[in-house]
């Protein structure tokens, strides 16, 4: 499992980035939105990534932030019909703040408008991430949080989000991150993912 790249950027496209990682060069496919931040072709950068891998072929996916790859799995991971290059899509036709924003408001106007995903599959993503996942809740609770400057609530609610990413519903991992935060030691979102776990092992 490789988790991030840093190295020298030996070569950026639109759609595919080349680090040099002590003389080894690994491609990886990226989004627009993380090209669009990628710096000079020659300086270090480091990149997030998810390996993906069939029976056909490994692919190495990269990206700049953690919000990118946590919606990019979320993406293949939850909702039906979204593989790897959908979800690739979906990264570069929106920024994850405003995808977030649709999918709370049920845009599926504004999400069916990205390249490749259409109509039917953006009315797909606003129902299985609202309804089956209740992953849009936590995205709510998150702006509230963050609306409100809780350092504490803000704490718990970046919990959720990333227990949802690992593979946890909604109502689970907010049941067991509001568990954890009533212990006053535990006030920063690592320790309450690492003490949610331990209540759900």
């Amino acid at each position: 499992m490789i988790a991030f790249l840093r190295g020298i950027l030996a070569e950026a496209l639109p759609h595919r980035a080349t680090i040099d990682v002590h003389g080894v060069g690994y491609v990886a496919l990226i989004p627009l939105t993380t090209f669009d931040r990628l710096p000079q072709v020659g300086a270090e950068v480091q990149l997030l990534t998810h390996y993906h891998v069939t029976e056909r072929d490994h692919t190495l996916f990269g990206f700049m932030s953690a919000d990118e790859r946590d919606l990019f799995r979320l993406l293949m991971d939850r909702v039906s019909g979204i593989g790897p290059k959908m979800a690739l899509s979906v990264l570069s036709g929106m920024p994850v703040a405003a995808f977030k924003d649709a999918v709370i408001a049920g845009d599926v106007k504004s999400l069916s408008r990205i390249k490749g995903v259409g109509g039917k599959t953006a009315e797909r993503i606003v129902l299985e991430l609202k309804d089956k996942v209740g992953v849009v809740d936590a995205w709510q609770a998150a702006r509230t949080a963050k609306g409100a400057h809780d350092p504490k609530q803000e704490a718990q609610s970046d919990a959720v989000l990333a227990l949802i990413a690992l593979g946890y519903k909604q109502s689970e991992a907010q049941k067991a991150v509001n568990e954890a935060a009533k212990q006053p030691s535990i006030d920063t979102a690592d320790k309450m993912i690492r003490e949610a776990l331990r209540g759900m092992g």
